[in-house]
């Protein structure tokens, strides 16, 4: 039986040196230096997930191979973690070294009155599949998802934003990063959860980790 384990549970543990938890599981990326290299390596791990009854997320390009690691409908799990501790030796044995400060996770946000209808209206321009009461994602999980939650319209606040889920190590920097660019921060008091920074017209986005949360 597959059994959940917590974002802090999972980054703490041995073996896991090469990923991050972001929203929607873990991740990690892989240098190749060459497509054929990427494909022998995805084939290896295509075996251990077969082995194992459970399968990652695989982004397979000329010279990387980003994965992902999660149990739908349950977060991370033991299952995740295995997997990972088995894709990293993997990777170890072809001489493949990771990036992990290169993944990230984007997601557009919703603030809504009438969240049901919202949705419906989205599922039906995008062709999204809903997930629970609150999430839609894109059938292959490939398109960024999208997050509804109930809050009231208080003009003009704007009510789409963009949530970027980064390494727990990268937050700052890319918090810093956006404030070079010409950002302007909202808030901070719910670091190192998430900051929420503006750009030079008022749009809003989060760099969230998944530190500081239940």
């Amino acid at each position: 039986m597959v059994e959940r384990i917590s974002d802090a549970d999972f980054s703490s543990a041995d073996g896991v040196e090469d990923w991050r938890v972001l929203f929607w599981g873990a991740k990690t990326l892989y240098g190749t230096g060459d497509f054929a290299t990427g494909a022998r390596f995805v084939a290896a791990v295509a075996e251990v997930a077969e082995e194992l009854g459970h399968a990652p997320l695989l982004d397979l390009r000329p010279d990387t191979v980003t994965v992902q690691v999660i149990t739908p409908g349950v977060g991370l799990s033991d299952v995740d973690l295995e997997l990972a501790r088995r894709i990293s030796t993997i990777a170890a044995s072809l001489g493949l070294e990771a990036d992990p400060s290169a993944v990230q996770h984007v997601q557009l946000a919703f603030d809504v009155a009438d969240r049901p209808a919202v949705m419906q209206f989205w599922r039906a321009a995008l062709g999204y599949v809903q997930i629970g009461d609150e999430d839609m994602v894109e059938p292959n999980l490939i398109g960024p998802p999208l997050w509804f939650q109930d809050k009231e319209h208080v003009a003009p606040r704007n009510r789409i934003h963009v949530d970027v889920s980064v390494p727990h190590d990268q937050a700052e920097q890319r918090v810093q990063a956006i404030l070079d660019a010409g950002g302007r921060m909202l808030g901070d008091r719910y670091a190192p959860a998430w900051w929420s920074l503006v750009d030079p017209e008022g749009n809003v986005v989060d760099v969230a980790t998944w530190r500081g949360r239940d």
